[in-house]
């Protein structure tokens, strides 16, 4: 019943947040809606046991993509004004009921079983870190040092593209 529940209420919140990333007229909140989407994807992960999938999927995309992404919001600009009043009475005490719902339900999913290590007496089981991380420096070195030189390399370009746009912006 708890699953029940907790699928629900995370499947919601994925939903109003990929909704939001759609539908927002803002960047930010655009931003703000992926990674609502993203950590209840996480929820996901750990509720069907895959513990080590779920931290990487808030470490990996909810931390350094979203990084990623802000900055490149920071960097192209925004031209025009906003209004910053309030257009949802209330805004902020809805904010707080929903940020402490959102930590229950993480909270009431964190008190299934981690597996540690491996089963006593027998292989690891497949979900665990050691399993992971054996099977990744055996057969996925070269494919995972390529794929970070790859990212490097592009953070590398674009963040010299942003560069070399605003420089020549200010010469003329």
């Amino acid at each position: 019943m708890v699953e029940l529940v907790l699928f629900v209420i995370f499947g919601l919140a994925a939903f109003v947040g990929a909704i939001t990333m759609v539908g927002a007229r803002n960047a930010v909140y655009s931003a703000m809606g992926l990674m609502l989407t993203m950590f209840s994807v996480a929820v996901f992960y750990v509720s069907n046991a895959a513990h080590f999938i779920a931290v990487v999927q808030v470490i990996i995309y909810a931390g350094a993509v979203m990084t990623l992404f802000l900055f490149v919001i920071m960097l192209i600009g925004v031209d025009r004004d906003e209004d910053r009043r309030e257009a949802i009475p209330f805004h902020r005490p809805i904010a707080l009921t929903v940020l402490v719902l959102f930590g229950a339900g993480v909270l009431v999913a964190g008190r299934f079983a981690w597996v540690t290590g491996p089963v006593a007496g027998g292989d690891p089981i497949n979900g665990t870190v050691e399993a992971i991380g054996g099977e990744l420096f055996r057969t996925w070195v070269l494919p995972f040092e390529i794929t970070a030189l790859l990212l490097i390399i592009a953070a590398t370009g674009a963040i010299g593209l942003a560069l070399f746009r605003r420089d020549s912006e200010v010469g003329r």
